[in-house]
């Protein structure tokens, strides 16, 4: 193995492609892993969102994503505004911006291609809400609008 694919590997330590992993949410299977032509890291994940789930309220301090719907609809929350996205439709979530997926219009799966680019790592996550009890930061008055639609769509999906 030659020093670029070593160096490939330790930098994606937390992604390896094949890798599915279950959530409280749903699901995501890694489906590639490498370095882009200008040196950056990418990953690329299918995420499966259950019915009535909603993944946190978070954001990325090191990495940004491309959310493509390949099947259902989606509820995005991006920057204190809020979306209903479908199949084909898709959207950034630029570094640092706060952001949230859910599937609450739906009675079957949600599955969204995801595409990170930048330093791809798991314990990048910024949690400032979980429906599931998983360790959040603490909130601001920054955040409120996000907040807000946060608690919104928690609602609808528990009415």
């Amino acid at each position: 193995m030659s020093n670029l694919n070593n160096s490939t590997q330790l930098k994606m330590e937390s992604y390896i492609t094949g890798d599915t992993v279950h959530r409280p949410w749903g699901h995501y299977e890694v489906i590639n892993v490498g370095i882009d032509n200008d040196g950056k890291e990418y990953c690329e994940k299918l995420i499966t969102v259950n019915p009535g789930q909603i993944l946190s309220l978070q954001s990325h301090k090191m990495r940004q994503e491309i959310w493509t719907v390949k099947q259902g609809k989606l509820e995005v929350i991006l920057n204190g505004a809020h979306y209903r996205l479908s199949k084909g439709n898709g959207v950034k979530v630029p570094v640092e911006v706060i952001h949230c997926m859910a599937n609450n219009i739906n009675n079957e799966p949600c599955i969204v291609h995801e595409r990170q680019e930048g330093v791809c790592r798991e314990d990048d996550i910024i949690r400032y809400i979980d429906s599931y009890g998983r360790q959040t930061q603490e909130l601001n008055y920054k955040i409120q609008a996000n907040i807000d639609l946060y608690n919104r769509l928690r609602k609808e999906i528990n009415e």
